[in-house]
């Protein structure tokens, strides 16, 4: 009888740890998104901030935009950032030593559920 107990306390203890787990990244993700990219693309992706039109943001929802890049063009983007067509000054900058790669994973299929 104890070790049936045991083991269903143990079985749902693990349950919730894997459940914390998973979704503590998707709060890491949004925390990140609003820390770091909500400036300028906007909560919604759109780049509708006054940040987001001086640096002439692309419209993250918008399917054709999304369609113009892959996860791995975005990903170098965030990592090494975007300077301007002079190549000198950036338009975003990088994120490599603010985030980690797996962070920077998560911001890109981040990006991908914006689209419309």
């Amino acid at each position: 009888m104890k070790s049936t107990y045991l083991l269903k306390t143990l079985l749902a203890s693990a349950a919730l740890l894997v459940a914390a787990q998973s979704s503590a990244p998707a709060a890491d993700v949004q925390e990140n998104w609003t820390k770091n990219c909500g400036s300028c693309h906007g909560k919604d992706g759109r780049g509708q901030t006054k940040a987001g039109r001086m640096a002439e943001v692309k419209d993250l929802s918008d399917a054709a935009v999304q369609g113009a890049f892959t996860d791995e063009q975005a990903f170098k983007q965030i990592k090494e950032g975007l300077k301007d067509k002079s190549g000198e000054k950036f338009r975003m900058k990088p994120f490599a030593d603010k985030l980690t790669d797996q962070e920077i994973k998560d911001l890109v299929a981040r990006v991908r559920t914006l689209k419309k």
